[in-house]
């Protein structure tokens, strides 16, 4: 421990990236097990976000005021009183391995069985890889709160909609690694087939520079409306040029769980769709910057 600490301490953020991307690959968490073992993520992406980064207090306006900021989320979890310029938010993306998105752009109506798995299966990563994160700074003398994990999280309808007063997706904008997209997700450098997570912390690690000039930046629709083509992959009707409906989404996400649980006898856990997010020109790369021209002299 002595000489991670050590580590730690020098070079926070390549550390913590380091850990977080060699736990994903050697975790055996990380396989499908009923599709030959193979991976359900690739390598990961790391940012990290200031905890008194003012985006946080703007999203009590943007989102409502029922969202916390990370020391409310820290001094939830801990009763401490912890000063927002010594917390970090570590951001991951965790995307989806190729195979995976493939046998989902196949589909038109509901995600292929291979998606369904990974979705089901990813979980168990989620938390060992929270807890593996925890754990390490625990043991470094460090405070570790998993957002939406802590006791101070909460899910519940408003107007109708389900929504919770902790958005990962949000923190990843906080921290660089991506903007929305018109069905609601976040487009990353690696597209947005992802899963992403988030921890808090009172290890002070430099923030990830957030060089988009807008929240829908990486977005075709929004960048030139030539891209439409999430709203044409929707099975429900959930997405339209107004954006994302959630209630209609969640009760298509409901119907599919009903769906798989006839068909393949013991199913259990959620299914995903995801329809929208593979078979895209977003799925796995940031289209906006693939469309704009070379610069310089061999332009």
């Amino acid at each position: 421990m002595s000489d991670n600490l050590a580590a730690l301490r020098q070079g926070p953020a390549a550390f913590i990236e380091r850990e977080i991307k060699s736990f994903v690959a050697k975790a055996t968490e990380n396989r499908l097990t009923a599709f030959n073992n193979e991976p359900i993520f690739e390598e990961p992406l790391v940012g990290y976000a200031a905890g008194a980064d003012p985006i946080f207090s703007d999203y009590k306006r943007i989102i409502g005021p029922h969202h916390l900021t990370p020391q409310e989320v820290m001094e939830g979890a801990t009763g401490q009183r912890v000063p927002p310029e010594s917390l970090t938010v570590i951001c991951w993306v965790l995307p989806i391995e190729q195979e995976t998105r493939r046998a989902n752009r196949q589909q038109t109506k509901e995600p292929s069985l291979r998606w369904a798995h990974a979705r089901v299966h990813s979980d168990p990563l989620m938390d060992a890889l929270r807890k593996h994160l925890t754990d390490l700074l625990n043991n470094a003398g460090y405070l570790a709160v998993v957002s939406v994990r802590s006791p101070s999280f909460k899910t519940f309808d408003l107007n109708g909609v389900r929504t919770s007063n902790w958005s990962e997706r949000h923190a990843l904008y906080a921290a660089g690694l991506g903007t929305f997209s018109l069905a609601d997700t976040m487009i990353t450098p690696k597209g947005m087939a992802m899963r992403c997570g988030t921890l808090t912390t009172n290890l002070e690690i430099p923030p990830t520079p957030r060089t988009a000039k807008h929240h829908m930046e990486n977005c075709l629709f929004f960048a030139d409306g030539s891209c439409r083509r999430c709203i044409e992959r929707c099975p429900s009707g959930a997405i339209t040029e107004k954006g994302h409906n959630k209630a209609i989404c969640r009760a298509n996400l409901l119907r599919m769980k009903e769906i798989f649980k006839e068909r393949y006898a013991g199913w259990e856990g959620e299914t995903g769709c995801a329809l929208c997010q593979t078979a895209v020109p977003c799925e796995s790369a940031i289209p906006v910057k693939e469309r704009q021209p070379a610069t310089g002299a061999n332009a």
